[in-house]
């Protein structure tokens, strides 16, 4: 009955042997075991072909002449570790592993490996899949996916230019409607000015006229004067309103153009204050004074432009101030940059309106009695910034104004 039972369990270890080899040699992935010093003592038929090799080329090589030479150092020192601490693990965790052919080409691989021990020593199995058709694919959807980002980028790129152009015709539209309200107001603004402003002097003038031609015929000399003057200044007064409302005009165009041309800034400015003294109130007296390190005051600027920003703050100056006051004119040149100012005595700008002085219509409380339409010092604003330059003030009610321009001294 003994030899029975033993008999039994021999066929059935030979069994379980002859499943093991089947397993080894018909596995389709690669098999191969090899010593501690990491000689290939057996391969499978599959993990031979892998390599390009038969079974008997490849036995009693080492796991190093399947592997690329630049790996082949290294791989030395993971082996010497491996062997101090064998258990089953997979290799080259987050790294891309190659294996080397025969014909010395190269693919890549994944193993893993298992320790074991018998009578004749300590060995492992290493298990070697080809994954070169996973890594094709991966490699494709790796490309695909650059593909679909670059596409992605590109839409979201043409997205964002659709959308820069939407706020941008939408900023045009907002700045063209602000514009069409502005003109709209302007409008509104002009007429109320006109009806108010030019019915003044317009009357005056007339009135004037009807006494002018009365004493034409008596020898009343003083009196006829008193309405030319009259007459004269009312016209100035409608040149003064109709000359701001074309400059602002052109500088909503867009048609005023800076052309720089050198000339002597002192003898501009005595010539404007010689011409503002002749139409300055009774008793105002205009004093200029022109200062420059080097006694040259050549500049190269437009002239026309500075033309009109002084004259338009000395009519402020006279227009504000009283009779038997002092205007000063000072201009100061450096290398780079000039610098004029213009003081009054008048009646100087309240404290709390000071923020809206170069608001265009903006009339300050203090001078609702003093004609004029709320644009000069707008457009004087203006015609600095087209120079380049700046534009300051420091005003004290009932005390007077001075405005500091700073501009560059050549364009």
């Amino acid at each position: 009955m003994k030899k029975n039972t033993d008999h039994l369990s021999t066929i059935a270890e030979m069994d379980i042997l002859h499943q093991s080899e089947a397993i080894f040699l018909f596995a389709t992935e690669g098999i191969l075991i090899a010593d501690k010093q990491g000689k290939i003592i057996r391969v499978n038929p599959n993990g031979a072909a892998m390599f390009g090799y038969t079974t008997d080329e490849l036995e009693n090589k080492m796991v190093e002449d399947l592997i690329p030479n630049r790996f082949r150092v290294s791989h030395s020192t993971y082996r010497e570790g491996f062997n101090k601490h064998p258990h089953a693990r997979s290799m080259g965790h987050g790294m891309d592993l190659y294996a080397r052919r025969k014909d010395g080409s190269e693919f890549p691989v994944e193993i893993s490996l298992s320790p074991y021990s018998n009578s004749k020593g300590d060995y492992v199995i290493a298990f070697v899949i080809d994954i070169t058709v996973r890594k094709k694919a991966e490699n494709q959807l790796v490309s695909y996916k650059n593909e679909l980002e670059v596409e992605v980028e590109e839409r979201t790129l043409v997205l964002k230019e659709a959308i820069q152009k939407l706020e941008k015709t939408k900023d045009e539209l907002d700045r063209a409607l602000k514009r069409e309200q502005e003109l709209n107001l302007m409008k509104s603004r002009f007429i109320t000015i006109a009806s108010h402003e030019f019915r003044t002097p317009l009357a005056t003038v007339l009135s004037s006229l009807s006494l002018v031609e009365k004493y034409a015929d008596l020898d009343e000399n003083e009196k006829r004067d008193k309405h030319i003057n009259r007459i004269k200044s009312s016209v100035r007064n409608l040149t003064e309103i109709l000359n701001d409302f074309l400059s602002l005009n052109k500088l909503e165009e867009g048609k005023v153009i800076v052309t720089p041309e050198v000339f002597h800034l002192d003898d501009c400015l005595e010539e404007l204050c010689q011409q503002m003294q002749l139409i300055s109130k009774k008793g105002q007296k205009i004093r200029l004074f022109c200062e420059s390190p080097k006694g040259s005051c050549e500049v190269c600027l437009d002239s026309k432009l500075i033309k009109n920003i002084a004259i338009n703050l000395l009519s402020n100056a006279i227009k504000f101030s009283p009779e038997d006051s002092e205007i000063t004119v000072i201009g100061q040149l450096n290398e780079k940059t000039v610098t004029f100012i213009i003081k009054d005595e008048g009646i100087g700008i309240p404290e709390a309106e000071k923020k809206h002085l170069f608001e265009r219509f903006y009339r300050m409380s203090n001078a609702e009695e003093i004609q004029g339409t709320g644009l000069g010092l707008s457009i004087v604003y203006q015609y600095v910034s087209l120079l380049k330059g700046k534009i300051d003030f420091e005003s004290t009610e009932n005390k007077g104004t001075q405005f500091i321009i700073t501009l560059p001294r050549y364009l």
